[in-house]
């Protein structure tokens, strides 16, 4: 089966956590004891329901604030599909948790309050996605039992917020849905409480939505992630390079390019475990051996020689700022960019972005704590890279302070 890892985002008390919680529960994927844990839970804190969303927000301030903090993961599985579940943050003093918890989704679920309709929190959630190049959004207009299960109130939100996304250029795909977490309504089957809606239920478009297409199967990357060299008499002469694909096609007898040195080979073999590949592909974990032997060490990137990717010390790039020191120009950072790690100086903060509104605030000299900006950086080694837009792995980075090893920022470069 295939996977599909989809996010939850949406304003304070939509019911993001809650709608996992009654996915989970309607598709039967938790355990009896969960069920009976959460159920306790409820009647001590006096709730009139089970409190779904307690299955996962487990930290003791989210529970006792009632709100979603820290990203929390799920899995679970239909006959048809494996999916990871993020449950993302909605307030805007987590928007570092949010980006973590969406960086890695093909999908993403953007909750709106019937009652309240599209909102700034809306907007910043749907700016974030696109940033992230989330093609896939299912906008669920959550709480509709709340405004008489009203197809006037739907229609209305649903024409809002397509207004609002016609500005945006990475989301391709929307589907809008209208639900009621608490009730189950349209969650798993379809609810005999809107008959005017003639479309699927959330997890059956979750079950069937194509994502196959957004991983980049053009360009052809592979990150040395490390040089498999065995000591032993059965691989006496074996020497292979490990890592995993991160875009494009790779097939025995491909003409490479590796970089930084630009020598050129062909590929010898492909191994997955023990098991010798005809081809591999993104986003496949693999060990490539060439026909010539050239000095690769992790870091380094096999390319196709027909198609390579960007390489230079100069990095335009959108991040979002994840620590409490602001970020100045002339900073000096360490960056990791695939399996590469490199130091590097900011050079200048171009603009934040307001993400409520989309303005560009040109006049910025800092980004401070969850800012979201655009900056230059020169790097001490050149990056081999393609734009976050065509290709999320080799488009994307990470800045660490050097002197504590913390996590500064995400970034995507542009």
């Amino acid at each position: 089966m295939d996977l599909l890892r989809f996010t939850t985002a949406g304003s304070v008390d939509d019911g993001k956590s809650t709608l996992i919680g009654r996915l989970l529960y309607d598709s039967k994927s938790i355990f009896e004891d969960q069920l009976q844990a959460i159920e306790e839970s409820s009647r001590r804190k006096g709730d009139e329901n089970v409190n779904l969303a307690l299955l996962t927000d487990g930290l003791k301030a989210e529970r006792e604030q009632g709100i979603t903090i820290d990203v929390a993961y799920r899995y679970f599985a239909t006959p048809k599909r494996k999916f990871i579940i993020a449950d993302t943050p909605g307030h805007i003093q987590y928007t570092r948790n949010m980006v973590t918890g969406a960086s890695t989704a093909n999908l993403a679920i953007i909750l709106i309050d019937a009652r309240k309709g599209v909102i700034e929190q809306t907007k910043r959630h749907s700016f974030i996605a696109n940033l992230l190049r989330i093609q896939h959004v299912v906008v669920a207009v959550n709480k509709m039992d709340l405004v008489d299960y009203s197809q006037d109130v739907y229609d209305g939100i649903v024409e809002d917020y397509k207004s609002f996304a016609s500005r945006l250029d990475s989301i391709i795909d929307i589907r809008t849905i209208p639900i009621s977490a608490l009730n189950g309504d349209n969650i798993v089957e379809r609810s005999e409480n809107m008959p005017w809606y003639g479309g699927s239920s959330l997890l059956d478009h979750l079950e069937n939505v194509y994502v196959g297409g957004d991983e980049n199967h053009v360009q052809a990357r592979f990150p040395v992630q490390w040089v498999i060299r065995p000591q032993s008499n059965e691989f006496h002469d074996y020497r292979g390079f490990a890592g995993r694909i991160a875009g494009g096609v790779f097939k025995p007898g491909d003409k490479v390019t590796v970089m930084p040195s630009g020598f050129t080979s062909r590929v010898k073999k492909i191994h997955q475990d023990e098991t010798e590949l005809g081809e591999a592909f993104a986003p496949q974990s693999i060990a490539m051996t060439l026909e010539d032997e050239i000095d690769i060490s992790r870091g380094d990137m096999i390319v196709k020689a027909n198609n390579p990717p960007h390489q230079s010390q100069d990095i335009e790039a959108m991040i979002c700022w994840f620590s409490n020191t602001p970020l100045l120009a002339r900073n000096k950072v360490i960056i990791r960019h695939t399996t590469k790690e490199t130091k590097a100086i900011v050079q200048a903060i171009q603009y934040k972005v307001d993400v409520n509104t989309l303005h560009k605030q040109e006049d910025s000299t800092d980004l401070k704590l969850n800012e979201i900006g655009r900056i230059s950086l020169r790097t001490a080694a050149p990056l081999f890279y393609d734009s976050y837009q065509k290709n999320r792995n080799t488009g994307s980075f990470i800045l660490i302070d050097p002197r504590t090893d913390e996590t500064l920022a995400a970034g995507m470069i542009i």
